[in-house]
């Protein structure tokens, strides 16, 4: 580590997190894979520094607020996409129904694989 100020390193970080911000907007996730290395390494060392002015690491702290909520967002949709994407594979399978008397009945819906020709 060279002489680097607490500024340097909040600045670094501010940076950091604008890219972290975009690539969660644009929905580039797989960026934050390369970007959190970098986030961690930061942090570390402002928080290896004898003395850190609150009031500097507050803009920061207000984008980690910022981007985690991006984050919890994405990871959302993803559960939602999965949970759409496991309920469409059920409805492929079959179609359950219940009888007067509350037994399950299964309906397939395979589609047959062989090829009618018709003249």
């Amino acid at each position: 580590m060279k002489n680097e100020t607490a500024s340097d390193l909040i600045a670094a970080l501010d940076e950091l997190l604008d890219l972290e911000r975009t690539a969660l907007v644009d929905g580039e996730l797989e960026r934050l894979g390369t970007l959190l290395p970098q986030k961690e390494k930061l942090i570390e060392r402002i928080n290896q520094l004898d003395s850190v002015e609150r009031d500097a690491l507050v803009g920061v702290q207000n984008k980690v607020t910022r981007n985690q909520s991006l984050l919890n967002s994405a990871m959302e949709g993803i559960q939602a996409v999965a949970n759409r994407m496991a309920e469409l594979r059920r409805v492929r399978r079959g179609l359950e129904t219940y009888d007067e008397s509350g037994r399950k009945t299964q309906h397939s819906t395979e589609v047959s694989k062989n090829l009618e020709k018709r003249a």
